[in-house]
């Protein structure tokens, strides 16, 4: 059983490096706290085989499928910065699971809401470094989970 890692990752840091694990989950992170769809496309299996599972979007196949839900997040007036902590990783051969947590805040609509998110990220390596294949995000508290997708939407 892996232990928790302690360090959160927030895609601050001054150099990502995605053919390590925890530097793909800085590259995702970086691309959603800036809101920069590039750089989330790079982190992301461009496959019909990629799909996310999350509060905002259902369940979507394929990087187009997968690229609506961040286009309305990144392009909506609201603000959405996120961490991932708590979190174990297991690495198998060519590709690798992050379980965790995610915290964070949600601006919007002159609201503001703090956000706890089980997330999971499967990754697996291709071109040399490695890439996001699924997502799955869960938000417990239902008020919560009401509220964020009324601010988002």
């Amino acid at each position: 059983m892996s232990k928790p890692i302690a360090t959160p990752v927030t895609g601050a840091g001054p150099e990502i490096d995605p053919t390590s694990p925890v530097g793909a989950l800085e590259e995702f992170y970086r691309a959603f706290n800036t809101r920069d769809l590039g750089l989330m496309e790079r982190n992301w299996l461009n496959s019909a085989e990629a799909s996310m599972d999350n509060p905002l979007g259902g369940i979507r196949r394929g990087w187009d499928e997968i690229a609506t839900v961040y286009r309305r997040i990144f392009g909506g007036s609201g603000s959405v910065q996120v961490e991932f902590f708590d979190y174990t990783l297991h690495v198998q051969g060519e590709s690798f699971l992050a379980v965790g947590r995610e915290r964070g805040t949600l601006d919007a609509n002159g609201e503001r809401l703090d956000l706890k998110i089980r997330t999971s990220r499967w990754f697996v390596r291709s071109g040399g470094r490695w890439r996001q294949l699924h997502h799955h995000g869960s938000i417990e508290d239902a008020d919560l989970l009401s509220r964020y997708q009324t601010a988002v939407r």
